[in-house]
């Protein structure tokens, strides 16, 4: 009988990293088992229950329950799931918790579920990710701004104290830990985060033997191994490297308990997608759309057609007086798709031709040919003078393959910014390129459009919810509840779980290899 493995997932975020795990399935088992996910953000920890929902509900029934497709094609409100199947809604409430983690109730609750996840399986993963904004680049220049901060006193920098305190209650077979790079340098009273956390990890041993031994996720060609880590460097995971349409670096440790360590050193899997998964590649397909125009009461797309086009015909002229032939053509071009496109929505709810027929494995695990439409695919709105900004910024693309700097802007598009000039926000603007993966998806995205604008100028807009979410691979069946700005949180804070996905099956690989070892 084949192994299953429960799985505790904490600051589990909308589910990234459990759904890369639940979705394994090998020889028509799926061996890992979400026992309980913890998330404290009230919108994310809907999105969570909603997932876990749908994950019994498809181990019972085999399908989608046609309220969920009905609802996520916008044929109705959201049903009382409970009404749908009570027993796979149970679970999931079971299964998905809200909870704020460092809390004595967390604690208590997580103690319980522990007590009863060892008791349903004969081993148990751990998986999960401390808020990075104390240990992140960004976190940490914001924090310094801020009066009388004391990093000590930041909560957030210990609260991976909290995963290891689960994790030497549960004792499970490997454990996975995810954060930010800027984990590797973040300093607290003079010393690193990092140092303190592989102490914290060091102390769980006995007899000066430690309990875990630590392994970084590596890739050699198409072979995806653990090794053991020279330098805390190699435990950065550079996501673009796994198919994932995103240049998205992380902290990634995995740890194998030492009973099983030399068993599972020589696992390895291969990459079922090839490097270099691209931007077109995940949302080409999806229906074209035009940005709104902020403020509301001045959109419509009469008045947007003529904003955009006046822009393009004064960007050309200036491309033309600069002698940047590429450029002029690329703006000519975006406005000659505009007049055929006048009528170009904000929103769709198309599927994309030929949806769920795709060989390539990456669009395979976007697509779900149960769906009858695309959900979170709308635009926002944009003040007048930055369309004109993301006309110029994508066109830029279109012409010379790379985003412009600040210095590279027309004065006559310059923001009435401090700081425009002095070079701290030379890429405030930022376009997506066909050719290559995305730049880091982050919850940034939910309060402007500036870093993530859409590659066709034609468009002249910002991702949309489905866009960004195809960016981070959650798949198309995947929907993220509560408003815009949450969902975009949500996506921005998640684990690709693409990414997870290829994690799940190389320690799948590594449990099973410690199974036959110890077999007699």
């Amino acid at each position: 009988m084949p192994s299953t493995y429960g799985v505790i997932d904490l600051f589990a975020g909308p589910g990234g990293l459990g759904e890369g795990f639940a979705a394994l399935e090998v020889d028509l088992h799926h061996p890992f088992r979400i026992g309980i996910s913890v998330e404290k953000e009230a919108s994310a920890h809907r999105t969570l229950t909603l997932r876990a929902f749908l994950r019994e509900y498809r181990e019972r029934h085999g399908i989608l329950p046609e309220e969920y497709i009905a609802f996520h094609a916008g044929e109705r409100e959201e049903p009382d799931w409970e009404q749908v199947d009570a027993e796979a809604w149970l679970h999931a409430c079971s299964e998905a918790r809200k909870l704020e983690l460092g809390t004595e109730q967390a604690a208590q609750e997580i103690d319980l579920a522990i007590d009863l996840i060892r008791l349903a399986y004969a081993e148990t993963i751990l998986i999960g990710g401390p808020p990075c904004q104390a240990y992140s680049l960004v976190g940490r220049a914001r924090s310094k701004g801020k009066k009388d901060y004391v990093p000590e006193q930041d909560e957030r920098h210990f609260l991976f104290r909290e995963y290891i305190r689960v994790l030497d209650r549960l004792r499970p077979a490997i454990f996975v830990m995810e954060n930010v790079k800027g984990m590797l340098s973040a300093m607290v009273k003079d010393q690193r985060v990092f140092e303190m956390l592989l102490g914290d990890l060091a102390s769980l041993g006995h007899e000066g033997k430690a309990l875990y031994e630590l392994r970084a996720i590596s890739l050699e060609g198409d072979q995806i191994k653990l090794k053991a880590a020279r330098n805390p460097r190699d435990f950065i995971v550079r996501a673009e490297n796994f198919g994932v349409p995103q240049k998205r670096h992380r902290v990634i440790i995995v740890g194998i308990r030492s009973d099983l360590a030399a068993c599972a050193v020589g696992a390895s899997i291969t990459l079922p997608s090839p490097r270099g998964a691209r931007v077109e590649q995940a949302i080409g397909g999806l229906a074209s759309l035009r940005s709104g125009i902020s403020p509301q009461k001045f959109d419509g797309t009469e008045a947007w057609s003529k904003t955009v086009l006046k822009a393009a015909e004064f960007l050309a002229k200036l491309a033309s007086q600069e002698g940047d032939s590429d450029l002029e053509t690329a703006l000519e071009e975006a406005a000659a798709r505009m007049d055929e496109q006048a009528a170009t929505a904000r929103t769709s709810r198309i599927l994309p031709a030929e949806y769920g027929k795709s060989n390539d494995p990456l669009m395979q695990w976007l697509e779900n040919d149960e769906l009858r439409a695309l959900a979170q695919h709308q635009t926002r709105g944009h003040m007048q003078s930055d369309l004109a900004r993301y006309l110029f910024v994508s066109a830029f693309g279109r012409a010379h393959g790379r985003s412009p700097k600040a210095s590279e802007f027309p004065s006559e598009l310059a923001p009435d910014h401090e700081n425009w000039a002095s070079g701290k926000f030379a890429d405030r603007f930022r376009v997506q390129l066909d050719n290559e993966p995305a730049t880091t998806v982050t919850s940034h995205i939910s309060k402007d459009g500036h870093y993530f604008i859409h590659p066709d100028p034609a468009q002249c807009r910002s991702l949309t919810v489905r866009e960004a979410a195809r960016l981070q691979t959650f798949p198309d069946d995947y929907l993220f509840l509560g408003n815009r700005t949450q969902q975009y949180v949500q996506v921005g804070n998640a684990v690709p779980p693409y990414l997870a996905f290829q994690i799940a099956r190389l320690l799948h690989a590594a449990l099973e290899a410690s199974s036959v070892a110890a077999d007699p």
